[in-house]
């Protein structure tokens, strides 16, 4: 029995020998995420998808727009969609949708693009990152019969991403079109179009689209 029980001990130790030398020899198995950040390939894009909009039920949120810096010498990417926003603001105008407008605590009513800024009617929020966070946008809309939110505004991995999350959360379709929601680099407008598409929870509330692919 005494040298079964040798033999036990030194087989538990063989293996975990083992399992020690598989991991150092192994330096995917050992290294963290930054160390394999160089390496990872980005996914597939996303499939895009046309989209008929209900003007009785959708509302379009246009968010954050700041006309001191979507210039395109401070923020290029910013500046590019403005025309495709206008574009889209005034089709849901023309077909009586209903539209919010937001800004963040770091501007002014007055700092928002004048192209792309609300007229009279037109609702109008200050507040930083899900535009439904500590207010009460949920209950306005809802009163109202809106189901879905359209947004667009700046920036893609800030006001679009966190919004497009909260109407999920509160029982909202979202439509996201990806031509109409620029950050700072295009990273982090993949980054967030990719969350959009496949994060728990917004991935079945949400549909995502290019502004050309939108009919009213």
């Amino acid at each position: 029995m005494p040298d079964r029980s040798k033999q036990i001990q030194r087989l538990i130790a063989a293996v975990i020998a083992a399992i020690a030398l598989s991991v150092v020899g192994n330096p995917l198995k050992a290294q963290d995420i930054l160390q394999e950040w160089a390496t990872i390939k980005a996914p597939a894009a996303p499939e895009l998808k046309p989209v008929m909009i209900d003007a009785q039920k959708t509302a379009l949120i246009v968010m954050d727009f700041n006309q001191l810096n979507c210039v395109p010498e401070k923020r290029s990417r910013c500046a590019a969609v403005l025309p495709k926003v206008q574009k889209l603001l005034a089709e849901a105008r023309g077909r009586g949708m209903m539209v919010v407008h937001t800004y963040t605590p770091n501007m002014t009513q007055a700092d928002m693009v004048k192209s792309v800024a609300p007229i009279a009617g037109e609702r109008v929020l200050q507040v930083r990152g899900d535009k439904f966070h500590n207010n009460d946008l949920e209950k306005y809309l809802k009163d109202k019969g809106i189901t879905t939110v359209l947004n667009v505004g700046t920036s893609a991995n800030g006001a679009v991403l966190f919004t497009t999350i909260g109407a999920s959360q509160r029982g909202f379709k979202a439509i996201v079109p990806i031509d109409t929601m620029p950050a700072d680099t295009a990273y982090q407008e993949q980054f967030s179009i990719w969350e959009i598409a496949n994060g728990p929870g917004v991935r079945e509330d949400s549909t995502l689209t290019r502004s050309d692919m939108i009919k009213f």
